[in-house]
């Protein structure tokens, strides 16, 4: 079953995850002054921007660098989305921990990477296109709304923690990271299924 628009749109939305970010860039913004935080955030969203777009245009000359095959990447981004999704599922302090004391305003780090543009999302962007290369206008469209989304919800972050509360952000990301988990063991089943047939 391949992806449509709405379906990677959806799927990108999971995997940079701006619900669950909230957290990450409302500590890592603390010592920012107000005005300038929708500033830096729009930055780091458009970094993050750029360079997922970057994977998805050369991720097919990546693969036949390094010699990987559309298979492989299949399962690897199956197997790193699990990964991811736990995270979401079971939440680790060090994380939240690591971005909470910020001594000046982040660049790059961790903020467009890894927060935003994760490996997950690195090889999300990468197999869109090696399973479609036909579609990759689709794939950038569906990429440039999850990063709009993702700037809408970052730069109203403040605001949505204050009317959800903490316990309904993480229970949010927490049922986004449940669903995630499920489109990974889907992928996983599909590289599989189709390795398999590969081996008849």
């Amino acid at each position: 079953m391949g992806y449509t628009f709405v379906s990677a749109t959806i799927l990108l939305l999971l995997i940079t995850d701006p619900i669950g970010n909230i957290p990450i860039f409302i500590n890592s913004l603390r010592s920012v002054s107000s005005p300038r935080r929708a500033r830096i955030i729009l930055r780091e969203v458009f970094i993050a921007f750029c360079l997922l777009l970057t994977f998805m245009f050369l991720g097919k000359q990546f693969l036949e660098l390094v010699n990987l095959s559309d298979l492989s990447l299949q399962i690897a981004g199956a197997v790193v989305l699990f990964l991811i999704a736990l995270r979401m599922v079971f939440p680790s302090a060090v994380i939240d921990t690591a971005a909470s004391s910020p001594e000046d305003e982040p660049f790059i780090v961790p903020l467009a990477i890894p927060a935003l543009a994760g490996p997950s999302a690195m090889a999300t962007v990468m197999l869109l296109v090696s399973q479609a290369p036909d579609r990759r206008l689709e794939w950038v469209m569906a990429l440039l709304v999850t990063m709009i989304v993702c700037a809408v919800v970052l730069v109203l972050a403040d605001r949505i923690q204050r009317i959800l509360g903490d316990r309904v952000v993480m229970a949010i990301e927490r049922l986004m990271g449940l669903i995630l988990v499920a489109i990974a063991v889907e992928m996983f089943l599909r590289g599989i299924k189709t390795f398999i047939g590969q081996l008849g």
